[in-house]
């Protein structure tokens, strides 16, 4: 499959990446730089030249593609134009140029902003807007929600539930990586919207399970 890794430079990004060219998949990763393009490059997928604040970069980005995986965010520096309008701008530009697949990396309390911390509820209400858009798109998406995100060893293994009430909750970046990409594979994630934390079930069995939730 011809997929397109958004936010491809960043720490979840680069596995994302390293696990599509494993499965082989045709990867390209978006770049706004040309160190950017230099790591997409040495990671082994293409790099392309676009930027979520330019919306007009976007069509060419995913012209061709069968699949997009948003992983790009600002760390709370462009909330507006990035984290919320960029996703906006890209789930416009794919559906436009007649890409089907789309699997946005969201994140916990996303689906109810105000119950998340103090510190980061900007940039849940961010990402609220932009899950919302993408579940009224015609686009075959899956929008993944993960708890706080560690460094940590991958375990292959997730719980998945609508919603987790443990603000406590972790997950290593390898798992969230390795979600995002099973989700393609798994169709019963279609226009499905949940939570994952560490968990003891195989990612791919728990996705599976995913069917009757709906969106928090």
């Amino acid at each position: 499959m011809k997929v397109l890794t958004v936010g491809a430079s960043g720490a979840t990004g680069q596995l994302v990446i390293q696990k599509l060219i494993a499965r082989d998949h045709q990867v390209t990763g978006m770049a706004r730089t040309a160190d950017q393009a230099a790591a997409i490059g040495r990671l082994g997928a293409t790099p392309v030249n676009a930027d979520l604040e330019r919306a007009e970069t976007l069509p060419a980005a995913v012209a061709d593609q069968e699949a997009v995986i948003f992983a790009a965010g600002s760390k709370g520096k462009q909330l507006d134009t990035v984290d919320k309008g960029g996703a906006i701008s890209l789930i416009e530009a794919a559906g436009g140029s007649g890409v089907r697949r789309f699997v946005m990396l969201s994140s916990f309390y996303v689906g109810h902003p105000d119950a998340g911390p103090e510190k980061i509820r900007a940039y849940l209400w961010a990402k609220h807007e932009a899950d919302r858009y993408l579940e009224a798109s015609t686009l075959d998406y899956t929008i993944v929600r993960p708890s706080w995100l560690t460094n940590g060893f991958e375990t292959g293994r997730i719980a998945v539930s609508r919603y987790f009430d443990d603000p406590d909750a972790s997950i290593s970046r390898a798992d969230v990586a390795e979600t995002l990409v099973t989700a393609l594979e798994v169709p019963e994630t279609i226009r499905q919207t949940f939570e994952i934390i560490s968990g003891s079930t195989p990612i791919r069995v728990a996705l599976e399970s995913v069917p009757g939730f709906t969106s928090c």
